[in-house]
């Protein structure tokens, strides 16, 4: 039996959306799961838009993500001769032909078919064009492309692992373009090609490209391969309003969640169930659980919710499971880039202690600790308004400066609640203004933990700061 090779083919026209990276995801999954190869291939075809540094990032993320492949990455614009050696045979057996409408003249046909109720697309008008006439059109200096030239009848049919089958009438697809006008292969051409080549088995993509399969069968047939891969055609990652998720739902892309703070194995958890789910519906699972259980088969067929909330809660769950001291060589490296490399391991090392009960990702811990480590602290605006609004502000502080001048220095002494309650206040009233005045915000490190870090005499030159804002 052959061997399963399954391949990630994505086109480095961007940043990593988090749709494709499941999609990477689920490819290596199953590879793994099915004891097959999975192999990573570049599809760069179209030289306007593709960017070598997007490959090259792309690549990385799917490292950082855990995901590795097999062999040697293959770039398509590498194949550009075997793409026209593709192209030309097709021509000479009278599967594809020369097209030389202007857009303006595309544009017009669609336009036509749209008034006689036909569906879009090409109406075939240059398939039989005579040597003589594509010569004279060539010598006007006219664009040219060339089209495949789709079967005039009949349907075209596959099985598709999540959605059973699928087909379509040859009359309601036209021919499409295969080539270019500056001579470059389009996606259906050079994907059929390199699958035969490769020796895909099976293909592990969004639901997006469902219908260009029927297009990709009807090339791989007339490249003289009959044989069908596995198909599986996975649903759309959704927003919360169930539009497809885009920029202006929020962060859309691996590096934009890997910059906020997210931790790679969260993320790849997340991720999986984004469509599948484990027999016991457990929503933490290790890599290796993930390739002993994922199969393709049993993914959804209906689009899947990209909950940030839930991500959080997730990526909280995973960095409250990590070893506290590797959680602090984890984000050493971090703060170093924030803060600079001379702060204090000791409370660095505590401060991280305090915040990874309750934070949910990285750059949230590291939010808590900048009132303790950053080189210039102040309040911003917004929470001036605050403090200048709150009850009794000036009489909480000048309590807090009193105590804090001559309390032992531990947390302990430091507890401030029995203070405001000394002044007819209750804590959760007081406190922020406390927070506020220490830490900059109405929440961070725990308050009287933080204190006692910061020191007797910083401590009290932010308290006597705060009330300089009250005048």
């Amino acid at each position: 039996m052959t061997q399963p090779k399954l391949r990630m083919a994505p086109s480095p026209t961007g940043q990593l959306h988090v749709g494709t990276a499941r999609t990477a995801l689920y490819n290596f999954l199953y590879a793994r799961h099915i004891g097959g190869e999975f192999v990573m291939r570049i599809e760069d075809t179209d030289v306007s838009r593709s960017k070598r540094e997007h490959a090259d990032a792309f690549c990385e993320m799917l490292k950082w993500m855990g995901i590795n492949w097999d062999g040697e990455i293959v770039y398509q614009s590498d194949r550009f001769e075997i793409y026209t050696e593709s192209i030309n045979s097709l021509l000479e057996k009278g599967l594809a032909y020369e097209c030389f409408e202007t857009p303006e003249e595309l544009e017009a046909i669609n336009v036509e078919r749209k008034a006689k109720k036909l569906p879009p697309g090409y109406d075939g008008r240059a398939r039989n064009l005579s040597k003589d006439e594509i010569e004279k059109l060539k010598n006007e200096g006219r664009p040219r492309t060339v089209r495949f030239a789709t079967p005039e009848s009949g349907k075209s049919e596959f099985e598709d692992a999540i959605r059973g089958n699928v087909s379509v009438l040859w009359e309601n697809v036209s021919d499409f373009v295969i080539e270019r006008g500056d001579g470059t292969p389009t996606f259906f051409l050079a994907n059929a090609v390199d699958d035969i080549d490769m020796g895909i088995t099976h293909v592990v993509r969004g639901e997006d490209l469902l219908d260009s399969t029927h297009r990709i069968l009807a090339l791989r047939r007339a490249l003289g391969s009959e044989e069908q891969p596995f198909y599986a055609h996975t649903p759309m990652i959704l927003a919360t309003d169930r539009s497809k998720l885009s920029k202006r739902h929020g962060a859309v892309s691996l590096e934009s969640y890997k910059d906020l703070g997210y931790l790679p194995e969260a993320m790849v958890n997340y991720l999986v169930l984004l469509g599948w789910a484990p027999n016991d519906d457990r929503e933490i699972l290790t890599l290796d659980e993930m390739i002993s259980e994922f199969d393709i088969v049993n993914v959804n067929k209906s689009g899947a919710i990209f909950d940030v909330k839930k991500l959080e809660w997730m990526n909280g769950e995973y960095i409250r499971a990590i070893e506290t001291n590797s959680l602090i060589s984890r984000l050493k490296s971090l703060a170093d880039i924030r803060y600079g490399d001379d702060i204090d391991g000791e409370l660095f090392a505590r401060a991280v202690e305090l915040a990874q009960p309750r934070a949910t990702t990285f750059n949230a811990m590291l939010d808590q600790m900048d009132a303790l480590f950053t080189k210039e602290f102040n309040i911003v605006e917004e929470h001036i308004e605050v403090l200048k609004s709150a009850d009794h502000a000036l009489d909480i502080l000048e309590a807090v400066e009193k105590h804090l001048q001559s309390c032992d220095w531990n947390v302990e002494s430091i507890d401030l609640r029995e203070v405001v309650n000394a002044i007819g206040l209750k804590p959760r009233k007081a406190l922020p203004v406390i927070y506020i005045a220490i830490e900059g915000s109405t929440s961070g490190l725990p308050l009287f933990d933080f204190i006692d870090m910061l020191g007797r005499d910083e401590s009290l030159e932010r308290i006597r700061n705060a009330k300089a804002l009250l005048g």
